[in-house]
C-alpha cells in the first residue's frame, strides 16, 4: 500500500492550491472563497521517484457549531486518521489565529510526523511573516508559496523522508472506476456511504452538497475498486456562476475518467429530462451506463410498478436501451450489494475483446442472412472486420463503399455484435472504413 498524506488547515489557506501542486493537475476546486472544499478527495503523486496517496481536506473549525462546518471538521479527523504523514497548513498573510493554535494542540496529541507549513510566502521579503508562528513551539517551520511551488522542494523531501520504510512501492492493479451521477439531492452520497458502510461523504438534505468529485479506492470480495462521488448536475439555466460551475465541471470530468456511470435517479420524482440529459452524457463518452433507482423504499408499487419504471427509462432514454436498470434504496440497502453483480458483469463485457478469426466467420453467417445494402448496382461488401480497441469495444468494418451505409444497417450490425458476442450490457462503437478487396460477403 502506499503512503498516505493528509493536508489539513483551516479554510482558504490554500489547501487545495497546494494539493493540486502536488497532484499535478487541477483536481481540487480552487476558488478565493473559504470552505470551497468539503469533503475529503484523493490523488496518486509521486516525490523523488517515491508514491503516494494524497488526501485533500475541508477546512478545519475546531470550535465550529454550523452543521456543515462540524461534518467537515470530522471529515478532517477521519484524514487524519488514515494519513501517515500530515502538512498542517497555515496562512502567513493572515498571521497566527486562534484556531490555528487549536488544530496544533490536537496535532500534537498524534503519534504520527506532523510538518507546519506556512503558506503564501511569495518571496524573501516575506519569509518575516512565519516568525510570530515559532510561538507554537515548534523547532522547524516550513515556508512555501503553493500558488507558485517556492519552497516545495525541502518541505517534500522531508516529507518523503518520513515514510513508512514498510510502504514499498508497488504496481497498482487494475481497478474498476465507477462514478456515481445524477442531479443534486438524488442519494449519490447516500449510496456511497452504504457501499463503503462508513461516511465517506457529507450527506445533507441541502442540494448541492457535494461539490468536488471525491474518489476514494476499496475492496469488496477482493476486488478492486475506486468509486467516484460527483457533485449534481443541473440544468444549465440554473448553474451559476462561481463555484458550482466549477463543480459540474469537476463531475463531467469524473465520468470521463471512469469505467463505469452509475446514474442515480430519485424514484419519487420519475425519470425527467435533466435524468435524460445526464445519460446522454455518459453515454456520449462511451462508459458503461446502469440506471440506479433510489429511494425505491418510499415508493407503493404493486406488481407492474417496476415494469412501468424500466418502460419509462427505455422510452426517455432510447440511446441507452442496453443500459442495465436496478431499484435501490440508499437508506435501508436493498439491493446495494447486488449493484456490484452489475457492475462486474458489464466491466466483463467492456474489457472483452473478441478473437479475429473467430469475429470474421461470425459475421459472415449473419452477413450471408441480411447483406449490405447495394451501392450503384454492385453489392457494398465488406472484405475484414477487427476489434481495434475496449472500453468501449470498438470494431472496424472494412467495407467497399463506407458512406453508403445507412444508419438503420449500422444499428443492424451493433445489434448483431452485441447478440452473437456477449455484449448485452455495454456500449459499442462500430467503425467504417473502405478497402478494395472482398473476403467476406
Amino acid at each position: 500500500m502506499k503512503p498516505v498524506v493528509a493536508i489539513i488547515g483551516r479554510p482558504n489557506v490554500g489547501k487545495s492550491t497546494l494539493f493540486n501542486r502536488l497532484a499535478g493537475r487541477n483536481k481540487a476546486i480552487v476558488i478565493d472563497e473559504p470552505g470551497a472544499t468539503r469533503d475529503r478527495h484523493n490523488a496518486d503523486c509521486t516525490w523523488d521517484d517515491k508514491s503516494f496517496l494524497l488526501i485533500d481536506t475541508g477546512g478545519f473549525v475546531p470550535a465550529a457549531t454550523e452543521t456543515i462546518l462540524m461534518q467537515m471538521r470530522e471529515q478532517a479527523h477521519q484524514a487524519m486518521e488514515e494519513a501517515d504523514v500530515i502538512i498542517f497548513l497555515m496562512d502567513g498573510r493572515s498571521g497566527l489565529t486562534h484556531e490555528d493554535i487549536e488544530i496544533a494542540e490536537i496535532l500534537r496529541r498524534l503519534e504520527k510526523p506532523v510538518f507546519f507549513v506556512i503558506n503564501k510566502i511569495d518571496s524573501l521579503k516575506q519569509e518575516n511573516l512565519a516568525y510570530e508562528f515559532y510561538r507554537l513551539g515548534m523547532e522547524k517551520i516550513y515556508t512555501i508559496s503553493a500558488l507558485h511551488g517556492l519552497g516545495m522542494g525541502e518541505l517534500m523531501d522531508d516529507v518523503s523522508g518520513h515514510f513508512p520504510p514498510a510502504l514499498t512501492d508497488r504496481e497498482e492493479e487494475d481497478r474498476i472506476k465507477i462514478a456515481v451521477i445524477g442531479k443534486p439531492n438524488v442519494g449519490k452520497s447516500s449510496l456511497v456511504n452504504k457501499i463503503l458502510g462508513y461516511e465517506r461523504t457529507i450527506v445533507n438534505p441541502m442540494p448541492g452538497t457535494t461539490r468536488d468529485a471525491i474518489d476514494t479506492p476499496f475492496t469488496l470480495n477482493d476486488r478492486e475498486y475506486l468509486l467516484i462521488d460527483t457533485a449534481g448536475i443541473r440544468r444549465k439555466s440554473r448553474v451559476y456562476p462561481g463555484l458550482e460551475k466549477f463543480s459540474i465541471i469537476q463531475a463531467v470530468k469524473a465520468v470521463s475518467r471512469c469505467d463505469v456511470a452509475l446514474i442515480v435517479i430519485d424514484a419519487k420524482e420519475g425519470v425527467t429530462d435533466q435524468d435524460v440529459k445526464i445519460a446522454g452524457l455518459a453515454f456520449e463518452r462511451g462508459v458503461v451506463c446502469v440506471f440506479v433507482v433510489n429511494k425505491w423504499d418510499r415508493v407503493e408499487k404493486d406488481r407492474d410498478t417496476a415494469g412501468k419504471y424500466v418502460k419509462e427509462i427505455r422510452d426517455k432514454a432510447k440511446f441507452l436501451e442496453f443500459a442495465p436498470v436496478i431499484f435501490v434504496s440508499a437508506l435501508t440497502g436493498q439491493r446495494v450489494r447486488k449493484l456490484f453483480d452489475i457492475v462486474n458483469t458489464a466491466y466483463c463485457q467492456y474489457s472483452k475483446r473478441v478473437n479475429t478469426p473467430e469475429l470474421n466467420r461470425k459475421v459472415r453467417e449473419f452477413l450471408s442472412l441480411n447483406p449490405p445494402p447495394r451501392y450503384q448496382n454492385r453489392a457494398n461488401s465488406v472484405s475484414y472486420v477487427t476489434q481495434v480497441s475496449v472500453k468501449p469495444p470498438t470494431f472496424v468494418f472494412f467495407f467497399r463503399e463506407p458512406k453508403a451505409i445507412h444508419f438503420s444497417y449500422e444499428r443492424f450490425l451493433v445489434n448483431q455484435i452485441r447478440e452473437t458476442f456477449g455484449f448485452a450490457d455495454v456500449p459499442l462503437r462500430i467503425i467504417f472504413r473502405k478497402k478494395t478487396s472482398s473476403l467476406i460477403c
